[in-house]
């Protein structure tokens, strides 16, 4: 017993000791735990800061994500302004770059609200559909840090866990209310600078509020916001020239302003691009050297001072959204689609055509221009409903062409030039024409204006459609100044630019529904329209015996600006026939009975 006893007594002791161990390596354990957590958040402090200062380093350190060294740069400056602005070409992944800038920007400063506005409706909602959802949801690392992506027709953002969110918006005066820290301006050129400074900007009137700046002494390191403005290349009379040199002038004034401006040939050198591609494109007939020189070259284009039409008076009128599109011949054999647009009333619709004979050159094709002429008061509004050209195709084929869309588009006459190869094209519209594709016979026209031309059709009973036009100094002088006039007065009605109607036509399910060779024909007209106004801005005039002369410059083709000039002036004249009435004049003889 006395033995058991002796045992528990010294077991107490040593239990007492243990305890007195264990709590001493407790303390020393939690003492070291709390010296490596100190050191684990020094450590994510230096990081922190190293990464915010080094965007591109945290993209390929943790997103993963390979980038190219003119990426690099551009996150680099793009992260450390206040005001950046990148004027792009084409093929230099603008939506990707803006993608990952925000979505790094979201991670390393928590609770931050990125704003994505763009002119066009969806191409700011397809940056988080297409960007961030379908290609950066890829890398592991990035996709943990995002807790929900929200894709539908009203709300596209994406939501942190860390509090941040991207939110996309339009750019009208229905996205007022919403407040964000970093507004980026996806092809700003095409944001009305009214909605820009009145709606978007505003955007930016709360800052982000990390803890620290609760503290006194941290009050002083308040974050500013951030613009991001991108885009490629467009007119210099746009309000987005002004914003470059003013970006430029702060920039060089030492002012937290970046202004960066690439050109294809950085595509080039990474192998964005091929230069198969890009001089396919050059040569595209469907790709003038403005658009060229804009899109690709990215250089600003600005009209000269001789141009006898001037940028602003074009570009204010393209504001019509709904093309006319002929029938497809294979359509029409099928009687399909052949259901024609009931015609407003006192409607009149006229075709301008200008004659070319021989195709391959670059001032040299057909082109019918359709306008749709709609009586407003003792005018007519224009609407140019469609553009077409035709190159390298003989007399008899452009006629039926003519005819068979003089028939689609309901017209009552066509304005066509009768000087040269035109009276090549009448002697064949004056005959009766059969056209194989549609399996139909066109009647026979004249001349209803020119009794000489008249003459020259031998068929019964032509039908009188064609007006006449064989210009000399004094005629061309009014065409060219009646179409001036019309643009200033904001009395013609030209197509959307191609890129508005790309996401115009995309919400329709013939179009999404569609082959890629029938998108491209829908989008046509939208793209003949564009051609037509860098054609426009591009002539030149002088002044010979009192009269206005437009020349082209070497080169360079007028044929767009002749038919809708022929049409415009067939409008005129179709106004003083039909629409303006003669005024009372004291001074005429009154006859009394």
């Amino acid at each position: 017993m006395a033995g058991i006893q002796n045992y528990e007594v010294n077991r107490n002791k040593n239990s007492k000791g243990t305890n007195q161990l264990e709590k001493v390596k407790s303390v020393s354990k939690v003492k070291e735990n709390q010296s490596k957590n100190v050191k684990m958040r020094n450590q994510m402090k230096k990081w922190t800061t190293f990464y915010r200062l080094n965007l591109h380093r945290f993209v390929e350190h943790y997103f993963g994500i390979e980038l190219f060294f003119f990426q690099k740069i551009l996150l680099y400056f793009m992260n450390l302004n206040t005001f950046f602005m990148l004027i792009a070409a084409r093929g230099l992944s603008k939506s990707f770059m803006i993608a990952i800038f925000a979505c790094a920007r979201c991670v390393l400063y928590p609770n931050t609200k990125v704003i994505i506005a763009s002119g066009i409706k969806k191409q700011a909602k397809l940056i988080i559909t297409e960007k961030i959802e379908k290609e950066l949801m890829q890398y592991p690392n990035f996709a943990r840090e995002i807790k929900q992506v929200k894709s539908s027709s009203n709300d596209a953002s994406v939501i942190f866990h860390n509090g941040s969110t991207i939110e996309a918006v339009t750019s009208s005066e229905n996205s007022r209310g919403y407040r964000g820290n970093i507004l980026i301006l996806e092809e700003f050129r095409m944001i009305d600078e009214g909605i820009l400074n009145t709606v978007l900007k505003p955007f930016l009137n709360v800052y982000r509020q990390p803890p620290y700046l609760k503290k006194e002494k941290y009050k002083h390191l308040t974050e500013e916001n951030i613009e991001v403005y991108i885009s490629s290349a467009w007119y210099t009379s746009h309000w987005m020239w002004k914003s470059m040199q003013s970006a430029r002038d702060l920039m060089l004034k030492g002012r937290d302003t970046a202004v960066f401006s690439l050109d294809y040939l950085t595509s080039l050198h990474h192998g964005l691009l091929s230069k198969k591609r890009i001089q396919k494109e050059k040569e595209s007939s469907d790709f003038d050297e403005i658009s060229f020189l804009m899109e690709y070259e990215n250089l600003m284009y600005g009209q000269n001072a001789n141009a006898f039409f001037k940028l602003d008076d074009i570009t204010k009128n393209r504001r019509l959204k709904n093309p006319f599109y002929p029938i497809k011949n294979i359509d029409y054999s099928l009687h399909k689609n052949k259901r024609k647009e009931k015609l407003k009333d006192g409607e009149i619709r006229v075709i301008g055509v200008d004659v070319a004979l021989m195709g391959g050159n670059a001032n040299d094709a057909t082109v019918l221009t359709c306008v749709r002429l709609i009586p407003n008061g003792d005018k007519y509004l224009r609407k140019v409903a469609y553009i077409e050209t035709i190159e390298g195709r003989h007399t008899d084929d452009q006629a039926v062409r003519i005819k068979q869309i003089f028939e689609d588009f309901q017209a009552s006459y066509v304005a066509l030039d009768c000087h040269g190869n035109g009276m090549a094209i009448y002697d064949a519209l004056v005959k009766v024409m059969y056209d194989e594709q549609r399996d139909v016979e066109y009647e026979a026209w004249c001349s209803y204006n020119d009794e000489e031309m008249k003459s020259r059709a031998k068929t019964q009973n032509p039908l009188p459609v064609v007006f006449s036009i064989k210009a000399g100094s004094r005629l061309n002088h009014e065409i060219a100044t009646s179409l001036r006039v019309n643009l200033q007065s904001s009395n013609i009605d030209l197509m959307i630019s191609e890129i508005e109607a790309k996401d115009l036509l995309s919400d329709k399910k013939h179009y999404q529904q569609a082959a890629v060779e029938d998108k491209v024909q829908m989008e046509l007209p939208f793209l003949q329209t564009t051609l037509l106004v860098n054609e426009l801005v591009n002539l030149e005039h002088d002044i010979v015996g009192g009269y206005v002369k437009i020349k082209e410059k070497s080169g360079k083709r007028k044929d767009r600006y002749s038919s809708l000039g022929f049409a415009n002036y067939l409008a005129k004249t179709l106004e003083g026939e039909n629409l303006q009435q003669e005024e009372y004049d004291p001074d005429d003889e009154v006859i009394i009975f």
